[in-house]
This record gives C-alpha cells, sequence and structure tokens, in this order.
C-alpha cells in the first residue's frame, strides 16, 4: 500500500511506524512543512498506561523513549504562599523535540521516507497518488479545512491566552502549579520538568488580565520579561524562554478545542489535532494522538476495505476521545474560571484543582495518596465544627438554629398517592423509612398550597385540616425515633398543573374533571396543555395568601425548615423564566421585574415562619435553550437576589421549564451550576441531578462545590442509602435506629470479611 502521511507529529510519524510495522512492504512517505529539528512545543506529558500501550506495539521505540523520560508522582500547588503537596499521580514528562528526534530515528530504520520543508496546501494531488492519505496536520489542519463540508468541524475558540515558555529552573519533584496575584489579575502556571536540565513553563491569564497586560502590544522578550517578574520567587534567577521565535509580536494564544462530525473522507483520514483536541491542562494530547495512530494501523491491517477500517477507526476512537474531551473540557472551565475558586482556602483550593476534570474522584484521591486526603477530611471536619475524622459527607452542618447530623438531603419526589389533598399511609411509610435511613435532611415532596396548585389529583397539599393532621404525625414520628430533620417544600403547579399522574402520561391535562390554571403569562406549557390565566393582582394576592397559610400550616405540623419552589416551570418559575413570562407590567421584562412576584411570596413568608428555621428557594439554574431562556450566568443574578432578601439556602436544580430544553445529561450534570453560584456569591448552596455514589457525594462538598448534596433516585431504591454507604467507607460511628443493630452488626462483619479477602489476610 503505498502511504502518505501529512504531518511529522508524534500522531503522524507514529502511525508510520506502527503500519509498517505491521507489514514492510508499505510504501510510506511523511510529509512535513517544517525542518527536521523545529518544534514549537517543550514537553510533552504522558501516563505510565500510554507508556504500556507504546511498548506492546513497539517496544523498541518505547524503550528508547522509557530512557529520555522524568518521572514524578508529585503534583505540587502553589496558592497564598501555601505548597502543598500530594502524591501517587504517575506522569511522565519528555522533551517534544526529543520526542519527535526519537520517533524519525525509528521511522528511517523502519526504512519510512521522511520529506520536511514541504508545505502541502492542499491534500488533493496526494490522494489521487496514494491508496491512503493521513492528516496529521495539527489544529490549524489544511486538509480539514479543505473538505470542511464533510468534516464539519466545531472549533470552539476559548476564553484564557496562554504562552508556552520553557526554564532552566527544576520542578524535577512534583508537576507544579503556580497561582500570583498581580496588580491587574491572576496569572498561574503549569509546570513540569522533561530533562535533567529544562521543564516546561506555561503561562496563564484571563483575557481581561492579559488585555490589561498589554500583553498583545508586547514583543515576545517584552511579555517574557513580565512573566518573569510575575513568577520572579519561583525561578531561582533562571530566565524563561520561547521556541517561538519565528513568530512575530505575541505568541500568546488561546485554545482552539477541535471537533469534527466526520474524520475520514474517501481515502482520507483525520488524525491527532486534526480531528480532536485536548487541553494541555491534563496532558492527553499526545496520548490520543499515539494510540489514535495504533489503532488506524491495527485497523487497516486486518479491515477488508479501507471503509471497513476507517468506520471501526472512527467507531472506536470516538468513544475515547470523547471521554478525554469532556475531561479536559472540565479542566479547562475550570482554569477560566478559576478566581472563582482563589478565596478558598489552600487545602480545598488544591482538592478543587486534582478533581477538576472529574476522572479523579475521592476515594481515587485515597488510593493515591491517603495520608493527604486524610488531612484533608479533617480539615474539613474542623471546618464544620467537627473533632472527628470521617468523610464529608458525614459532616455536620448548621442553618440557623436546625443542626443536621450529616449533608446528606433526601430529596423532594413526587410519590401521587395522595387523597383529595391528604398524605396518606402511604406518604407515612415513605417519609418515615427515609428519615430512619440515616440522612441529615428528608424533604416531603411539593406540597401545594391550594387545590388549584396542584400538579395532579394525587398530589399533597397544606390547605386543609386533615392535612395538617396527617403531616403532624409524620413529623412527630421522625422527630421522636430519629435524629433527622425534615423539610416542608411549598408550590404551586401554575401552568404545570391540572395533569395525570406521573406513571400515566406525565404533564397531560386530565382526561375529565380538569380544572383552570394560573401562570404568569397566558402560555400554555405545550399545546396539549390548557391555556393559563394570566395572573392579575387579585390572583396574586390570593395566591401569595395561600402560601402564608401553608407556611403556618407547616410550622404547626413542626417541620424543620421550609422550601419555595421556584423552579421546573411551576408557578413561581413562569415568572422568573423568560420563556414563560411575557409580561409588559411591573412583572415582565427584566429580570428584577420577573423575580419580582416571588420575592414578594417569599417576604410574606419569612415573617410567618420562626426566626430560627432556615429557608430554602429551588430554582432552575439553566432552561436550557440557551440565550431566551434562564443561562447559568443569569442564576447568579437571581441566587444573588434570593441572598439579599434572606433566604438561607439555594437549592439548585436545572431544566424542565420549557418543552425546548435540550440538557446535556451525565454524572453530577447539574452541580456546575451550584458550584458557580456557591463560590461567585458566597451563598449556601444544595447540588441536585444524578448523584447517586458516596465519591459523588464526597467530590462535591470536598471541593467546595455545595454545602448538601440532594438524592432522590438512590433513596428510592435504597431508603437507608446513607447507613449503607457509611458502611461501605468504613464508618462507624454513623446512628443507626436501636432496633436494627444486628442488621448493623452483621453489614460490618460482612464489610470486613471482603476487606480482609481483598487485602490477602484470609
Amino acid at each position: 500500500m503505498k502511504i502518505a502521511v501529512l504531518g511529522a507529529g508524534p500522531a503522524g510519524l507514529y502511525f508510520a511506524i506502527s503500519m509498517k510495522l505491521r507489514d514492510a512492504a508499505h510504501d510510506i512517505t511523511v510529509y512535513e512543512r517544517n525542518k527536521a529539528d523545529d518544534t514549537f512545543g517543550w514537553g510533552v506529558v504522558l501516563s505510565d498506561e500510554t507508556l504500556d500501550n507504546l511498548a506492546d506495539n513497539d517496544a523498541k521505540s518505547a524503550a528508547a523513549i522509557r530512557e529520555h523520560f522524568a518521572y514524578w508522582d508529585d503534583i505540587a500547588v502553589i496558592h497564598k504562599g501555601v505548597r502543598t503537596v500530594s502524591t501517587g499521580h504517575g506522569f511522565c514528562g519528555i522533551g517534544r523535540k526529543k520526542l519527535l528526534m526519537l520517533l524519525q530515528e525509528r521511522a528511517r530504520e523502519l526504512d519510512i521516507k521522511l520529506e520536511f520543508q514541504t508545505d502541502i496546501a492542499d491534500p488533493r494531488p496526494f490522494m489521487e497518488s496514494h491508496d491512503l492519505v493521513i492528516a496529521a496536520d495539527g489544529l490549524n489542519s489544511r486538509s480539514r479545512a479543505a473538505f470542511a463540508d464533510h468534516f464539519e468541524p466545531d472549533i470552539d475558540t476559548r476564553k484564557c491566552k496562554f504562552v508556552w515558555l520553557g526554564t532552566h529552573q527544576k520542578f524535577d519533584d512534583a508537576f507544579t502549579f503556580i497561582f500570583e496575584k498581580t496588580e491587574y489579575g491572576w496569572v498561574w502556571a503549569h509546570a513540569y520538568q522533561f530533562d535533567p536540565d529544562t521543564a516546561t513553563f506555561i503561562v496563564e491569564c484571563s483575557q481581561d488580565t492579559w488585555d490589561q497586560f498589554g500583553f498583545g502590544n508586547m514583543t515576545q522578550q517584552e511579555s517574557i520579561a513580565v512573566c518573569e517578574r510575575i513568577f520572579e520567587k519561583h525561578l531561582g534567577g533562571h530566565a524563561l524562554m520561547t521556541n517561538a521565535s519565528h513568530i512575530r509580536g505575541s505568541a500568546w494564544i488561546n485554545f482552539p478545542r477541535v471537533l469534527c462530525e466526520r474524520w475520514s473522507f474517501q481515502n482520507l483520514a483525520l488524525m491527532g489535532d486534526a480531528a480532536a483536541s485536548a487541553h494541555f491542562s491534563i496532558g492527553s494530547g499526545t496520548k490520543l494522538a499515539l494510540e489514535s495512530a495504533i489503532a488506524m494501523a491495527d485497523y487497516v491491517q486486518s479491515e477488508p476495505t479501507l471503509e471497513k477500517a476507517f468506520e471501526k477507526y472512527e467507531d472506536a476512537r470516538r468513544t475515547e476521545v470523547l471521554k478525554l474531551q469532556s475531561a479536559a473540557r472540565n479542566s479547562l472551565e475550570w482554569f477560566e474560571d478559576v478566581e472563582r475558586y482563589l478565596g478558598l482556602d489552600p487545602v480545598q483550593f488544591n482538592y478543587s484543582l486534582l478533581t477538576r476534570s472529574q476522572r479523579i474522584s475521592h476515594e481515587n484521591l485515597r488510593l493515591r495518596d491517603e495520608k493527604w486526603l486524610g488531612s484533608a477530611e479533617e480539615w474539613f471536619q474542623n471546618q464544620a465544627g467537627s473533632a472527628s475524622h470521617r468523610p464529608p459527607m458525614l459532616a455536620p452542618f448548621k442553618l440557623r438554629g436546625m443542626e443536621l447530623k450529616n449533608r446528606i438531603v433526601v430529596s423532594p419526589m413526587a410519590q401521587y398517592k395522595a387523597v383529595d389533598g391528604t398524605p396518606t399511609d402511604w406518604h407515612f411509610v415513605h417519609y418515615a423509612e427515609r428519615a430512619k435511613g440515616g440522612a441529615g435532611l428528608v424533604y416531603i415532596e411539593m406540597t401545594c398550597v391550594s387545590p388549584e396548585g396542584r400538579i395532579t389529583p394525587g398530589c399533597p397539599g397544606f390547605y386543609k385540616p386533615e392535612h395538617e393532621a396527617a403531616w403532624k404525625r409524620l413529623v412527630d414520628f421522625v422527630h421522636a425515633e430519629t435524629d433527622a430533620k425534615i423539610c416542608a417544600q411549598l408550590g404551586h403547579a401554575g401552568p404545570k398543573g391540572s395533569t395525570q399522574v406521573g406513571w400515566e402520561d406525565a404533564d397531560a391535562p386530565l382526561k375529565d374533571g380538569n380544572w383552570p390554571l394560573l401562570a404568569a403569562s397566558e402560555i400554555a406549557w405545550s399545546p396539549e396543555n390548557q391555556v393559563p390565566k394570566a395572573m392579575d393582582r387579585s390572583d396574586m394576592d390570593l395566591v401569595r395568601d395561600q402560601f402564608v397559610a401553608s407556611a403556618q400550616m407547616a410550622e404547626r405540623c413542626g417541620f424543620d425548615m421550609l422550601e419555595l419552589h421556584f423552579a421546573h416551570g411551576y408557578l413561581l418559575s413562569s415568572f422568573i423564566s423568560p420563556l414563560t413570562n411575557k409580561r409588559t407590567d411591573a412583572y415582565g421584562g427584566s429580570l428584577e421585574n420577573r423575580m419580582r412576584y416571588p420575592l414578594e411570596i417569599f417576604h410574606a413568608v419569612r415573617p410567618v415562619w420562626p426566626d430560627d428555621k432556615p429557608i430554602s428557594v429551588r430554582i432552575s439554574a439553566n432552561d436550557w435553550v440557551g440565550d431566551e431562556g434562564v443561562t447559568p450566568e443569569e442564576a447568579v443574578k437571581i441566587a444573588k437576589m434570593l441572598q439579599s432578601a434572606g433566604v438561607d439556602i439555594c437549592d439548585v436544580s436545572a431544566g424542565q421549564t420549557s418543552k425546548r430544553a435540550k440538557p446535556v445529561y451525565g454524572r453530577m450534570f447539574q452541580t456546575p451550576f451550584s458550584d458557580r453560584i456557591r463560590n461567585e456569591t458566597g451563598m449556601a448552596t444544595m447540588a441536585v441531578g444524578n448523584i447517586f455514589e458516596p465519591d459523588h457525594v464526597n467530590s462535591i462538598l470536598m471541593a467546595g462545590r455545595a454545602d448538601l448534596v440532594c438524592l432522590a433516585r438512590p433513596h428510592l431504591a435504597d431508603p437507608y442509602w446513607t447507613l449503607h454507604a457509611a458502611a461501605s467507607l468504613g464508618d462507624r460511628q454513623v446512628k443507626w435506629p436501636d432496633p436494627y443493630l444486628p442488621g448493623r452488626d452483621q453489614l460490618y462483619r460482612l464489610a470486613e470479611r471482603a476487606q480482609e479477602q481483598m487485602t490477602g489476610k484470609v
């Protein structure tokens, strides 16, 4: 097979080597526009896993590469003058130039032709003269551009500015992150050793800081001089160096995240950064390139046609690439928003940095560095006022006069089992079991302030004496038999009311017996749902008074906390979202106007609720429709208004406000909204949404992304989730109900036996 490889970076060279190893008869030429010894990076980082993959593919080149690696296990974070070190991370670095020289040498050994200083503007002639063309021509791939209509590249230019420098200062004991506050804002560096004498030193900052420094108007040497001044105390008298002197003006760039809809066309395939890029903060760009090269060589050699080979290549590699790009996106977004976290204590800041990509979890950190994580957990407990050594999820938390034994919350989950608004024995058993299950706080489902405010005929209320008696029976049991606290969530369904119960045709109107609806505007939830009445002042006064009466009933029942439901497209949410609020009076238009009526409700309820009991508000922090709806940025403004009004904690949910919503699901997918609100406003928050493991909970809390963590479906599957989670973490301090102690003891014995078997003690 006659093969042309366009680009002599790691992807192109390693594919040529891999292909030649599979069949020495292949006629392979690698074309590169630069000189053989040109390189425009300093060092590259690989993991032990990637090195093992290289050794399996080509032991000879892997051994040569390994000889020149600098290894380190530690990550050091310098923040607020404190150097925090954690270990067990397993990285290795090599100079990019050295890596390319070694791959070039191996390619020549295998009789691969290398043509340097060959500028290829158009891949089409090579596609005509060769059986296979691999376009490994980098981030600014001309091959990708030539067939852009087919490849459909999505190039997202990110916010931060960075410049890739080097230094002879030694960072050989750790991959080091340095954060320095300057007169124009924060500037930070990613530094790591890649040979005995040289380290990579990437300097990064926000666009605003970059503009204020005037880096764009400086020469490279002027820019470097400023960076040397900023990091003077970390450079030990050594200079910063550039190898991009061929570039006129500033060498600072914005990272382009590249993703293509397709990776192949006819007999040409994209590889490396031409197909997909991964941010340097997780050091995976070279890993992607090398492993994609191996995969492509395997499939070209084993499949009967190029079409089949390309199909398998894309199927196999796309998932891995997307996983890494997802982690890289999380990481780069953390750095883009790092000023949000720089006020954190160095312990929590370090944890936040280490877990930024979500590839490293709480228990994974324990495996890497048990001693450091133990000290971090101790710090967290001390901050919570506890002297115990326990995971963050089991730390106490206080809001006003309410003290929670731990940070686990049973989310409100509709049961649809009420009769005429009255909770039944189903509700008593359901909530009592979860209160016995160990959670610090248990929510009842959204309980409606009027018959017309119900979502379905099966929804409970706070508007009849029978309701009060039933709820008080539950609250009395929870307080008498458990140490959990219990929260009442008050709401009004608004335009989403008068619908069938959840296991029927959810959100669809009742087949008969529908009641009239109210909303901010005459906008139906869907074409099938009835059009609500736009509330007038008398309607607003009536509903406000209903919320007040319901809050008073909840207090007589003895609930420990109150939450007002401003989310999910219900009545008060219909005022907040511009998708459903089209009013032209004082309650529509600007965010201040859209928040006016929901805040009226809060200001009416707060005086009738005991001063030592907290009130929460649940919001939808993202309508998932782009700028037309509530955005995460606007959610921060909403939270600030709630905070100023006196709301104690923000329950941060998202979506369910429009049929047009296109949410992006995944593990902990709504936690970033809580993170942003908490760390930009200082307001306490609760995180919700696809959180189902103790690891998730501990990671969220330890990183400062929320103060409480809400789990819904896990508590449907297991009312004793908290007790079981504590046992799985080896915690023996969690309190079980006295009648269940024999079950606890057996569970602990089984857990200990399993641990002994794992460690080989049995």
